[in-house]
This record gives structure tokens, C-alpha cells and sequence, in this order.
């Protein structure tokens, strides 16, 4: 049974913006795999369902926190995102870093609205979707857009930066 959503910073983003975006909320139980909680609590197939990860850059001047976003169904490329964004090296981001950075929880983590801007890069693979779903801003929150529309709100670069 669905709940009337909690406002987030991500959902404002969306509002203000004016952009069409649906809502879908379940109950978050595991502590792991939230992607694959995810597709299986919404019945979306994987490759439409994306991760928002954060990681560190070094090599390109100052170190840097950078977003990718890639379907749960792979991984992030980190030399991929490293390349993109013209770093030397990417590493995951310390979960502690991410939660300050974006202001939102491990599993909640959503492209849109953090706190802190950064560079981010989507997978190419978005684009081959009509609506791709992200966070929302918490835990058991998604929001189904236009990949167009993330890419714009995000100024967002599109690169190949997921595998399988």
C-alpha cells in the first residue's frame, strides 16, 4: 500500500522545475541490495531502475567528489568515470562523505537535490527509456522520469560508465 510521499529535496527540485515525474514508494526492509529491493518491490525491470553512486576523483587538480548514476543491473566504471570527467583515478566515495555531501542516506542517495552539487555523469544506457526511475531522497522512495529531464536538472554528462 502506497503512503502520500514526504516531501525531499528531490521531489522539490522536480516541482519547481515543472517536469512530469511519477511516485513510487514501498516499505523499505533490507539493509543491503537496495536496487534489487527496489525492482522487486516495484516489478521494474533492472535496466530502468538507476543507482546514484558517489566517488572520489584525484589526479585532476584537487580532489573531488563526482556522481555517477548507472542501472542497479551493473556497476559503476570507475576508470570510465574517472576518464569522463577527465580525473586520474575514481574510488568509491566513503559512505560517511556521501550522506554529508548529498544530505541523504546510503540507499536514498538521489541525483537531484543534494546538498552539495557536483559533476555528474549518467550511463548512456538512459537514454534508450522512455521513464528511467532514481531515488526519490530516502530509503523506499523512487521517482520515474524522463531521462531528458535528469540530465537537464542534473547537468548532467552522458557517458558509457556502467557495466555489466
Amino acid at each position: 500500500m502506497a503512503k502520500k510521499a514526504a516531501g525531499t529535496p528531490a521531489l522539490d527540485i522536480l516541482t519547481a522545475a515543472g517536469v512530469a515525474f511519477s511516485v513510487h514508494e514501498y516499505d523499505h526492509e533490507v539493509r543491503h541490495h537496495f536496487g534489487d529491493e527496489t525492482v522487486a518491490a516495484l516489478g521494474v525491470p533492472a535496466v530502468r531502475v538507476f543507482k546514484t553512486l558517489l566517488a572520489s576523483l584525484t589526479g585532476a587538480g584537487q580532489p573531488e567528489l563526482a556522481v555517477g548514476v548507472v542501472p542497479v543491473s551493473g556497476q559503476l566504471d570507475l576508470k570510465a568515470l574517472a576518464s569522463t570527467l577527465g580525473a586520474k583515478k575514481a574510488e568509491m566515495a566513503d559512505p560517511a562523505v556521501a550522506q554529508r555531501s548529498s544530505g541523504y542516506v546510503v540507499g536514498g542517495i538521489s541525483p537531484l537535490g543534494q546538498r552539495t552539487r557536483l559533476r555528474t555523469v549518467i550511463d548512456a544506457s538512459a537514454m534508450s527509456f522512455g521513464t528511467v526511475l532514481v531515488s526519490g531522497g530516502r530509503r523506499g522512495l523512487q521517482v520515474e522520469l524522463a531521462p531528458a529531464d535528469l540530465v537537464r536538472l542534473t547537468e548532467a554528462i552522458i557517458a558509457e560508465i556502467g557495466r555489466l
